[in-house]
């Protein structure tokens, strides 16, 4: 099958990244990690409710992306919440199960989730094998935005460029549950490219 390229087109890309993978692999034994993280990543594609595309598994985070109409905003945050509170309730059962495994227990402590949302007009796709490449600029500043310098572990983030294809009104009804900052990362041929961001430990389940 001859590799195929397809038009840009205007694309929402999201992408749910594990926080303290390093360190977890590290001082968790592989066996047992080997076992957690897979289960970790898949609970975040099968939380999956707003028909994201997965582009990519890229060891500790997930590339989705949807094309088309954009989802409400109020809907795009709850897809977000519920990626979070999932991969915690997750993370609890892994505790329980593998309560007797060096560390594995702590896993709830170990590990956490950032959620980056990138708008972008022009995201092209390649078909290389089976799957699908998405290329593009914004591609690299949707992970660009991974690397920022907040403090804060487990957040969600929305770009600017996110931010700008809703109303004012949808966004402050949407984002009411905690308070929003403003921050942005410097890139070399970009400049400054601003986001809005959330901090999600206030949703981590009670009562486990």
């Amino acid at each position: 099958m001859k590799n195929e390229t397809f038009k840009a087109s205007p694309t929402l890309l999201c992408i749910p990244d594990i926080s303290g993978f390093t360190k977890f692999m590290t001082e968790v034994d592989f066996k047992v990690s080997s076992q957690i993280i897979p289960s970790l990543l898949n609970n975040i594609i099968y939380t999956n409710s707003l028909g994201f595309k997965v582009s990519e598994i890229e060891g500790d985070a997930i590339l989705f992306y949807k094309q088309g109409v954009l989802p409400e905003f109020d809907d795009l945050v709850d897809q977000c919440k519920l990626f979070y509170k999932e991969f915690y309730e997750a993370m609890f059962a892994i505790a329980s199960d593998f309560s007797k495994e060096r560390k594995a227990h702590k896993t709830p402590d170990m590990l956490g989730l950032k959620i980056i949302v990138h708008y972008s007009e022009q995201i092209g796709m390649a078909q290389v094998g089976t799957h699908i490449k998405l290329m593009g600029e914004d591609v690299i500043v949707a992970h660009r935005f991974l690397k920022n310098s907040l403090k804060e572990n487990e957040y969600l983030l929305f770009s600017d460029a996110t931010m700008n294809q809703y109303s004012e009104k949808e966004m402050s009804s949407a984002l009411n549950w905690h308070v929003v900052k403003q921050s942005s990362i410097v890139e070399k041929d970009l400049g400054e490219i601003p986001f809005s961001y959330i901090d999600l430990t206030p949703l981590v389940p009670t009562g486990n």
